[in-house]
């Protein structure tokens, strides 16, 4: 399997120390492994192992401001710097020619990198076979400044991604503290672990350690190290140990060590920080992704002091919930000083309990078997349209035809969905038929299909309303009285082919494909000629109903209503090759994500461009009154 991963640092490295351990777990289960770097060269944080690596030209954020970003000579960026990283990335892309791709933080974040990432969503969706496309995000991000912003980052996963990598504990910190998740994006996400990169256990007892103050890999903990030094000079009989990140410029570093005293150690950031942290009394730090994982890993107690600049809430989320958990105290960054982090550092040596170390993070080989299971069931697809188109072949030769129609149900307004329908039937040259319920008609629906040719409409219950009871399947044409719905179904019927003229079919499609037998037995005396539910019929009449039903349905209604497995769908219409009746497709527009758009008009190329195949208009199926 090739991997393909797109990381771009903006402030600290901890996106790509992230990204890099993702990387090295890919490589150490075998896979072929790009990533690729849009932030400032780091090659101490880079992957080895093997992974191969690729520069784009590199961006930077300054301080906190993640939408004006600077180029690689200091320099505001601009569309054109911008527009040669997005070629550089296809250009990358096109060359490897991935089996999957994970981008880092985009669509949650990263939006004034959009230009690049649209331009790596094109590639996707132009290559074959595609690649399996998954986001890479932290346990908490950054809560949206605007509803907007997260309605696009959801439109952006439910279009063209698979999945989404949620590197955390489902049950400590679900995405929801930080980010809306809506029914839509709930079944895209897949809770991995925490991430870190693979390291040596390391003996943790904590005795007589040091006070270990870290920063990550930026400038932004320059006030809690000189905090940290105004604390050991008034704390000499405290041991502390300062690690100072690759982002704090030579001349804040030598002022550091130049105020530091004589039981304060400062020096650059280390390789063997896990060791570090867990020999240490206690932990002092910023609330960073790599932090809660490094400190879930330790065990180490710890005082944590949120980065909030810029309105960030991402850190301040993260350190509430370690300090629920009773491992951790919360200094605001607004009230940080020596004196106060000394206070902190006393009250959490006494208070705060050292735990037993957790078993190293597992989130990168976890997010390595999500992305294996995904590429395999892309291949297991391409296998099963290979072996349908096979089928169809085999049933030409043998001067067989395999009748097709297609049913599309709960049409009620132009929309925006109701147009992308369209468009694909009229790109395959198909006939379609729009089941509608006539209560429920919005007067723009006629108006658009009047200059649709191949699109016949039919009858969808009256206004797709529940009547079952609670705890049953869900039913509109039931549980009452047959009689009781022989006057509205006599309204439905007339209101239907007022509305949709000679477009109009006699054909009752129930909500639900689910219908009472005794209403059905009244449906001929109302004026209805047809009936189409779900499954193999039983009969081609019934109480004088000629029936044509569906049987390809390709949502997956129990998970998520994401697309069903692709491979069984595919070999599902492969054996119905021979039914004896005309195979029905099933589609309901309104609810598609991206995944099922695709399929649908796979299937639809295979289906209309096969000689073994007719695809039977519902008008040719069903006579008109």
């Amino acid at each position: 399997m090739r991997v393909l991963i797109a990381v771009t640092h903006l402030l600290g490295v901890g996106h790509l120390a992230r990204a890099a351990a993702l990387a090295e777990a890919f490589a150490d289960a075998g896979h072929d492994v790009l990533l690729v770097s849009g932030g400032r060269p780091h090659p101490h944080h880079l992957p080895g192992k093997g992974v191969r690596t690729a520069q784009l030209p590199a961006v930077h954020a300054l301080g906190a401001d993640f939408v004006n970003l600077r180029d690689d000579k200091d320099e505001p960026v601009t569309p054109a710097y911008l527009e040669d990283r997005a070629r550089h990335l296809v250009r990358y892309a096109a060359d490897f020619k991935p089996d999957c791709i994970v981008t880092e933080t985009f669509p949650f974040g990263r939006n004034a990198l959009r230009r690049e990432f649209q331009a790596l969503l094109d590639y996707v969706d132009g290559a074959l076979p595609r690649p399996v496309l998954l986001a890479s995000i932290r346990d908490i991000l950054n809560p949206p400044s605007k509803p907007r912003k997260a309605e696009r980052a959801e439109a952006c996963i439910v279009e063209h991604y698979d999945g989404v990598l949620v590197h955390g504990d489902a049950a400590r910190t679900p995405l929801s503290r930080s980010w809306p998740v809506s029914d839509r994006l709930e079944p895209f996400l897949s809770y991995t672990g925490y991430v870190a990169r693979a390291r040596k256990a390391a003996a943790a007892t904590g005795e007589d350690g040091a006070i270990l103050v870290s920063g990550g890999g930026s400038a932004a903990a320059l006030p809690l190290f000189r905090a940290a030094i105004e604390a050991a000079h008034a704390a000499p009989d405290l041991a502390w140990h300062i690690l100072v990140g690759a982002g704090v410029s030579e001349g804040d570093m030598q002022g550091l060590v130049a105020g530091a005293p004589s039981n304060a150690r400062v020096e650059r950031a280390r390789p063997d920080f896990p060791a570090l942290l867990a020999a240490a009394r206690l932990s002092v730090s910023q609330a960073g992704y790599n932090t809660a994982a490094d400190l879930a890993a330790a065990g180490t107690p710890a005082v944590l002091v949120p980065f909030e600049d810029g309105g960030e809430q991402e850190q301040r989320l993260r350190a509430e919930a370690l300090a629920a958990d009773g491992v951790a105290m919360l200094l605001d960054a607004a009230g940080l000083n020596g004196q106060a982090l000394l206070a902190c550092v006393r009250t959490g040596l006494v208070e705060l309990p050292r735990r037993a170390p957790g078993a190293p993070p597992d989130g990168a080989r976890q997010s390595v078997r999500i992305a294996e299971v995904a590429v395999h069931g892309r291949d297991a697809a391409e296998a099963s349209f290979a072996a349908l188109s096979g089928r169809l072949d085999a049933l030409h030769a043998q001067g067989g035809v395999m009748d097709v129609w297609w049913r599309d149900d709960d049409a009620a307004d132009d929309t925006p969905q109701l147009r992308r329908l369209l468009a694909l039937r009229q790109r395959h040259d198909v006939p379609l038929a729009l089941a509608v319920s006539p209560f429920l008609i919005q007067p723009a629906l006629p108006q658009l299909l009047r200059g649709e040719a191949g699109v016949d409409v039919l009858m969808h219950g009256l206004e797709h309303r529940n009547n079952a009871p609670a705890g049953a399947k869900r039913q509109e044409l039931g549980y009452a009285p047959a009689d009781t719905f022989v006057a509205p179904l006599s309204e439905g019927l007339a209101h239907h082919r007022d509305a949709f003229g000679d477009k109009a079919l006699p054909v009752m499609v129930p909500p639900w494909n689910r219908i009472d037998q005794n209403i059905i037995t009244a449906l001929h005396d109302i004026g209805f000629e047809g009936l189409s539910t779900f499954g193999l019929r039983a009969s081609a009449q019934l109480a004088g109903l000629c029936v044509h039903n569906t049987h390809i349905d390709p949502v997956d209604w129990l998970g998520g209503k994401r697309l069903g497995d692709p491979a069984s769908l595919a070999s599902q219409v492969a054996a119905l090759a021979e039914a004896g009746e005309p195979v029905g497709l099933l589609t309901h527009h309104l609810i598609h994500d991206g995944a099922t758009w695709r399929f649908v008009d796979r299937l639809l190329a295979l289906l209309a461009g096969h000689p073994a195949v007719r695809f039977r208009p519902a008008h040719g199926l069903w006579s008109r009154r």
